[in-house]
């Protein structure tokens, strides 16, 4: 027998995989239901205003965290490059 779900539960299994990251496999198989009704549902409701706008939140935090990330490497890189030249500078030339 098919089972039926509502659309408050479709919609918020969808909104947990697009807004936590989570893979639509794990998902199905937390909740034993099908992947592929689970990907329908995502497909679905992933154009939902409220849940793109949260989607894209996280995505610009994922972006924000990479460039605080790279900059933190170049400050480090920088801050190597700035001693070594101090070295340089003050050891005797041969």
């Amino acid at each position: 027998m098919r089972r039926q779900y509502d659309e408050e539960c479709k919609r918020q299994t969808a909104r947990y995989i697009l807004e936590k990251g989570k893979s639509v496999t794990q998902t199905a198989r937390e909740l034993d239901i099908s992947k592929n009704t689970i990907n329908n549902w995502v497909k679905k409701y992933k154009q939902e205003p409220e849940i793109r706008n949260k989607q894209k939140f996280r995505n610009e935090n994922h972006q924000l965290s990479e460039l605080q990330k790279r900059i933190r490497y170049l400050e480090e890189e920088n801050a190597i490059l700035k001693k070594a030249m101090h070295i340089l500078i003050l050891s005797p030339c041969g």
